[in-house]
């Protein structure tokens, strides 16, 4: 039985970077270019950002990061489930370890921007099962009816 490698990456490799931009044709298949804000290879690689990749056999099946807004906020970036991973978990596996670093790095809370639309439903039922709670904009979003972000409260999740 293969078992999942979960680690730090580089968004630079040639199949991440290409997971990477499935994720941003569909952001901007699905949102107006003003309100896509999923980051790019480059900005993934930011001293602020630690990204990941969850492999299967060598596979690529997810990636994930988590950027520090400061030290006691962090906020889920660019998480996206390759087509073929889809329905087995992989998204809940990917969350639990970005939530798993935000805890070992003392932050009181992380929160998360998605889309609003039916595209994004799957995205918003995992945050919410996973106790994320719609909240105001914070950081660089603002309101508007294409966006809604999240937030988990670590504190209260940890009693």
């Amino acid at each position: 039985m293969l078992e999942y490698v979960l680690e730090p990456a580089d968004p630079k490799q040639p199949d991440i970077s290409a997971l990477l931009a499935t994720h941003l044709e569909f952001a901007n298949e699905h949102s107006p270019p003003e309100h896509v804000h999923a980051l790019d290879v480059d900005r993934l690689s930011a001293s602020d950002v630690t990204f990941y990749s969850l492999r299967e056999g060598g596979e690529l099946l997810a990636v994930g990061a988590i950027r520090q807004i400061d030290t006691s906020h962090g906020e889920i970036k660019s998480m996206h489930t390759a087509q073929i991973a889809r329905g087995r978990g992989i998204g809940r596996i990917m969350l639990e370890h970005l939530l798993e670093i935000a805890r070992r790095r003392g932050y009181s809370r992380v929160s998360l921007e998605t889309g609003t639309m039916e595209a994004f439903a799957p995205a918003r039922r995992l945050y919410e099962s996973a106790g994320f709670v719609v909240t105001p904009p914070f950081g660089p979003y603002w309101e508007n009816e294409y966006s809604v972000c999240m937030t988990l409260d670590l504190v209260a999740t940890s009693s």
